[in-house]
């Protein structure tokens, strides 16, 4: 049985491609099936995100598990010369390999990124789904999922933010301990600040005020996050009442200044305020930074929080990817043991059928032994078997752990010229 992993990736094509190649949700099924059609493919998942979109395989040693794919992509009339060098191919050990980075999101866009291992899981469930695995290809979704979750408990690989939104919302969490009942007011409409309340809901806020020049754009906002619409022209009376303000706004001077943001301070009774200036130009004068229990961050200020967790984060990935060889030689040795367990019931086959002749012809010729005397006999001749099969039996599966222990394995098969068999 051989394993292998073909597709596109973020690293390998366009999006473009990528878009033409996806496999809608509701056609996986259908896709499982075609690829199954083909013969001597006994497994076969497919995952399909908007970054990668790739074909997972087990066939029989003489199957062609890249027919397959070319016969499913040709039916959706995508040729593979089309697609050429920007698929990618992983067999044996390199399949594996690459299952298990992508459940731990090494191979994402994002390093650390946790949304490609639900995505992993999904594809899982739907090949379960419509019975397309359930053996060696089962077994190694199966593993990586325990993989991603070891590289992700041993390592700090998602724990540090690396987008702009994200990282305002973890220094609010250490400027504040906890999010929880903390309010939130959105100053403008820009995406980054949509991002980041939707993030600081998520952590607890319990309210978002919302305001815009353009009091359409407000409420459109507002329904996002079952907030609160402030004039535009009286959301200063508001800052005493908001802990975190994020301000987004095309507007060509500082909206707050360091005397207003001074009164505010102080109608807060000093209680800390974080302020998240994602504006371009700035929305906020930088002096206010220098008020007591007043946090305020920039665009610049949050990239470098970003680009500091980003260089983190690869320190992390090495990590990481030696969890990962560890788990890959595991699983190449289990598997290779499982290959090897026909030989080994070949070879104590044969020769308890040599014992059990030889055995048998020595009885009828001693014909006055009695019952506990044949007894002795046959566990005699049976411990002489389980000695002379310990040898070879112990090498067989020392070499299939081993990556050039096929010669040897080989060998000892020419040796007790043994016939193949599946084990009993």
């Amino acid at each position: 049985m051989k394993l292998i992993v073909a597709g596109v990736s973020h690293k390998t094509a366009e999006v473009e491609l990528r878009e033409r190649l996806a496999v809608p949700e509701h056609a996986i099924a259908a896709a499982l099936r075609m690829l199954r059609r083909h013969q001597g493919i006994a497994e076969a998942c497919v995952l399909s995100t908007c970054n990668r979109v790739e074909f997972a395989l087990a066939a029989d040693d003489d199957a062609d598990p890249y027919a397959a794919i070319a016969g499913y992509l040709a039916e959706r009339g995508l040729a593979a010369e089309e697609i050429g060098a920007k698929m990618f191919r992983c067999e044996q050990r390199g399949a594996i390999e690459h299952l298990f980075r992508v459940a731990s999101s090494l191979d994402s866009m994002i390093v650390g990124e946790p949304q490609i291992l639900g995505q992993m899981k999904s594809a899982y469930n739907a090949a379960r789904e419509e019975g397309s695995i359930g053996g060696v290809l089962e077994g190694v979704l199966s593993r990586a999922f325990f993989v991603a979750r070891r590289v992700r408990t041993e390592t700090g690989i998602g724990q540090l933010a690396v987008s702009v939104s994200y990282a305002a919302v973890e220094l609010a969490r250490k400027i504040f301990g906890s999010l929880a009942g903390k309010k939130v007011m959105i100053i403008g409409g820009g995406k980054m600040s949509q991002l980041a309340a939707r993030h600081l809901r998520r952590g607890g806020a319990t309210h978002i005020f919302v305001t815009n020049r353009t009091e359409e754009r407000a409420s459109e906002l507002a329904n996002l996050f079952q907030g609160t619409v402030v004039e535009y022209s009286r959301f200063g009376a508001m800052l005493p009442e908001v802990d975190i303000v994020i301000a987004s706004s095309a507007a060509p001077q500082f909206l707050i200044n360091a005397d207003e943001m001074q009164r505010v301070i102080a109608a807060r009774k000093n209680r800390p305020i974080f302020l998240i200036d994602i504006g371009v130009p700035r929305n906020l004068d930088p002096a206010i930074n220098r008020i007591d229990n007043v946090f305020l961050y920039d665009i610049d200020d949050l990239q470098g929080v970003v680009s500091t967790n980003l260089r983190a984060r690869e320190r992390e990935a090495s990590r990481a990817e030696e969890i990962i060889q560890q788990e890959v030689d595991n699983t190449m040795a289990r598997l290779r043991a499982q290959e090897i367990a026909p030989t080994i019931a070949s070879l104590q086959e044969q020769l308890e059928e040599i014992r059990d002749y030889e055995l048998n012809r020595a009885l009828r010729r001693l014909s006055v032994l009695t019952p506990e005397q044949r007894e002795v006999i046959d566990l005699m001749t049976r411990s002489i078997v389980n000695k002379i099969a310990h040898g070879p039996v112990s090498e067989l599966r020392r070499q299939a752990g081993q990556p050039d222990g096929t010669t040897v394995i080989e060998a000892i098969k020419r040796v007790f010229r043994l016939r193949e068999q599946a084990p009993k």
